[in-house]
């Protein structure tokens, strides 16, 4: 278990299979608006490395996620993360800096808080399709048995690339707040 601290990102929702075009066209909107945003910090004296991307998961029926890994009923927002010196007028002026490059769904990008407090995670090797019985046993047995319950929507955090990672290397944060 672990106390996660109010922060905020940069976050983008969608629908359904995140092996589609839609998927990918959210993430090639997201990482132009954070590089510009690391580049104008950085020229205000204050550099940071863009962190890994990181998604909210949630479906009205999580079994589509442990057990039929239903892709085409899930809803997910993307998420990347935002130094706490950076605000809404930052993200704006990143958001126009990238207008010229103009990817598709930025204007869907804004800045979003996230509190998520007490949360349960794990770290998952292996193909994104491996994750449901992990996931079925956090919720169906770990959190149970240990008294709690999920609550708010799944999180992950990708600590590794899928385009450049061979499925079984990949590394993924699996965490799920709870009460």
């Amino acid at each position: 278990m672990l106390q996660v601290p109010d922060r905020t990102y940069l976050a983008i929702d969608g629908h359904g299979d995140p092996d589609t075009e839609v998927f990918s066209a959210a993430v090639q909107a997201l990482y132009p608006v954070a590089y510009a945003l690391k580049f104008a910090s950085k020229d205000a004296g204050r550099d940071y490395v863009v962190p890994p991307l990181e998604g909210l998961w949630w479906a009205e029926d999580m079994d589509t996620f442990t057990r039929r890994r239903d892709k085409a009923v899930w809803e997910w927002t993307l998420l990347l993360l935002v130094p706490d010196w950076l605000g809404a007028a930052d993200v704006e002026t990143a958001v126009d800096r990238t207008r010229a490059k103009a990817p598709a769904r930025l204007d869907d990008v804004r800045l979003e808080p996230l509190a998520e407090g007490l949360c349960m995670q794990t770290l998952h090797v292996g193909p994104f399709d491996d994750e449901g019985p992990v996931l079925h046993r956090l919720h169906h047995e770990v959190l149970p048995g240990a008294g709690f319950r999920p609550s708010g929507k799944h999180h992950e955090v990708y600590l590794t690339d899928p385009r450049r990672t061979a499925p079984e290397k990949r590394r993924t944060i699996l965490r799920q707040p709870i009460s």
